[in-house]
């Protein structure tokens, strides 16, 4: 039984993940891999409306999605997005990366090997993933501006896509994790995270939303002291 304690504390992170940027021309969109390909629409829009010349698709498979992209998710939002008409030409895949520094790394060596300049990346993910696609990005890109985007819609909009309410709140809570402990790892900048949101987090924890934290060998959660 989710409370409405819950979703308060689910709306929190769902906003705090979220960073707000208005998205402006870039030298190039980098489509995140996923299981979703409302990331793939959400490049699609974007190119279509001129806020990039040029679409990246990066991700290879992983068990969440070798069943329903079998040929990798770069492949699949590449399918998608000439599908929907974006040019052949105008579409680039890297299909080795299996999580988001490899997405930030493979994406900057392919476009680098292409001889493309970027001086600005509209880095496109999940809703939830924003924060963590641009705290990653700016730890291993740091000379290139980036912009978050993400297809626009409310926690409610994407429950009801997904249509398992306490998976999408395990996924926010697994993320919120990631940001607190990985900047410790030398994974991403480290970024402030108000205490409301810290609270949310912690009873979300204790009320049993942990299927996507990360832990020990012990089985222990990792965790970061409160800042």
């Amino acid at each position: 039984m989710i409370s409405a304690q819950d979703w308060a504390d689910t709306q929190r992170l769902w906003d705090y993940h979220q960073m707000g940027h208005a998205p402006r021309p870039c030298s190039v969109a980098i489509g995140l891999g996923s299981h979703d390909l409302g990331v793939a629409d959400t490049a699609v829009d974007l190119y279509e409306r001129g806020m990039a010349p040029l679409l990246v698709f990066t991700g290879a498979t992983s068990p969440t999605t070798q069943e329903r992209m079998p040929r990798g998710e770069a492949v699949h939002y590449r399918e998608r997005a000439i599908q929907l008409g974006v040019p052949s030409s105008a579409v680039l895949v890297e299909t080795r990366a299996r999580n988001t520094g490899d997405n930030i790394r493979f994406s900057r060596e392919l476009l680098a090997e292409a001889g493309i300049d970027v001086s600005s990346v509209l880095l496109i993910s999940k809703p939830y993933e924003e924060r963590r696609a641009y705290a990653t990005a700016r730890k291993l890109w740091p000379d290139v501006e980036i912009v978050s985007a993400s297809s626009p819609m409310t926690l409610q909009d994407y429950v009801d896509a997904i249509g398992d309410a306490p998976l999408v709140i395990d996924m926010l809570v697994g993320a919120l994790q990631r940001l607190l402990i990985y900047p410790g790892q030398g994974f991403m900048i480290s970024q402030k995270v108000p205490d409301d949101v810290i609270g949310a987090y912690e009873r979300l924890c204790r009320g049993g939303f942990t299927s996507r934290l990360i832990r020990d060998k012990e089985g222990q959660v990792l965790s970061q002291a409160r800042r």
